[in-house]
């Protein structure tokens, strides 16, 4: 007999499954609005809608009647009634009403899961693990309020393992592939540090852009007015997120929400820091929330270029593998060693 993480430690990287015991980004606030909206989250289909408070609340998106998606429905007040017969049902996924009910009948007893979710940081986070594990904290991003940094948000959504994303993100040396949509060069790893919950890896490379005057920003659309300079890269891999930072000019997050097996959703969030502008701090808040407001998604070109090469890249591989399992990569970028071990264990911590 083998234990269960022998068996995880010989099953192939690109079949294993994920930890459901971590937060999970699957929406964005502004995607949620009076209308349910269904989500999957490893093959967990789920529907998202809010209650007359703008609470956001999550069940599994399948009404026990006849197991159709809920989503398909509408919210009336607190309760979200299903398109099908209008069963209505609870935020707590009790079902709370039948309209066409006999004197004579009681309301089924039927229920549905409801998951933990927590609304921070512009995103809904959803925990689909254990009861009672749900402790930790949903990733941090706390750029997104903050009034000294410019984000652009660009989804990514590729029908490929998660593991070919976060490898992808963890290796700077791909950068090669971006050409006129990169914003480092000459990346060289220097360094990294590895836990049961996340990989660290630092490089040194050349950084295209310098955020110190009022036009710096300009940088992101012009890129005759990029000039290289040295800047410390560094990439984290905290599971199931990703996150990096090159210099002090920009921070970004991957939010990663796998689908299935073949299939990944994510959340990249790109901050451009405003750190520098120290006259900018002294402004009223009010104006300072006006110029961030009005610069958010100020790289968007940048980061859909980024994302839309990526996207071809890894599907590609995934591809590849689907048709030759056996065939070996040959890699030379240590950092990604090190993420598989993390991917391993994580996933042997949570059978799924």
């Amino acid at each position: 007999m083998f234990s269960s993480d022998a068996l995880t430690q010989q099953r192939d990287i690109r079949q294993l499954g994920i930890n459901l015991n971590h937060w999970y980004a699957v929406a964005r606030s502004a995607e949620v609005k009076a209308q349910p909206v269904g989500v999957v989250l490893w093959n967990q289909p789920i529907v998202l809608f809010r209650d007359s408070t703008g609470t956001p609340y999550a069940l599994e998106d399948r009404c026990p009647h006849r197991q159709v998606k809920l989503s398909h429905g509408c919210v009336k007040g607190d309760e979200l009634e299903c398109a099908y017969h209008g069963w209505k049902f609870k935020s707590s996924g009790e079902c709370a009403e039948v309209p066409y009910l006999e004197e004579n009948q009681k309301l089924p007893s039927c229920k549905i899961r409801r998951y933990p979710v927590r609304e921070r940081d512009g995103f809904i986070w959803l925990f689909p693990g254990d009861a009672g594990a749900d402790l930790v904290a949903p990733l941090g991003v706390p750029e997104w309020d903050h009034l000294n940094y410019i984000a652009t948000v660009s989804t990514i959504n590729c029908k490929a393992h998660y593991s070919y994303l976060v490898e992808n993100l963890m290796d700077m040396y791909h950068g090669h592939l971006h050409q006129d949509w990169q914003a480092w060069a000459e990346p060289v790893l220097q360094d990294i540090r590895e836990d049961d919950s996340r990989v660290d890896a630092h490089y040194q490379a050349q950084s295209y852009y310098r955020i110190d005057k009022i036009w710096s920003v300009t940088q992101l659309l012009l890129p005759a007015l990029r000039r290289l300079h040295p800047e410390p890269l560094d990439v984290s891999y905290i599971y199931p997120h990703w996150m990096s930072t090159l210099g002090k000019d920009f921070k970004i997050y991957c939010l990663i929400c796998p689908v299935s097996e073949r299939e990944t959703r994510a959340y990249l969030i790109h901050f451009t820091s405003l750190n520098a502008f120290w006259r900018l701090h002294k402004l009223p808040v009010v104006f300072r929330r006006f110029v961030k407001d009005s610069l958010f998604g100020s790289a968007q070109k940048l980061l859909d270029g980024l994302v839309r090469q990526d996207v071809v890249m890894i599907e590609e591989e995934q591809q590849a593998y689907l048709e030759n399992p056996e065939r070996r990569n040959y890699e030379l970028n240590r950092a990604l060693v090190s993420v598989q071990r993390l991917i391993r264990s994580q996933a042997n911590m949570h059978s799924n």
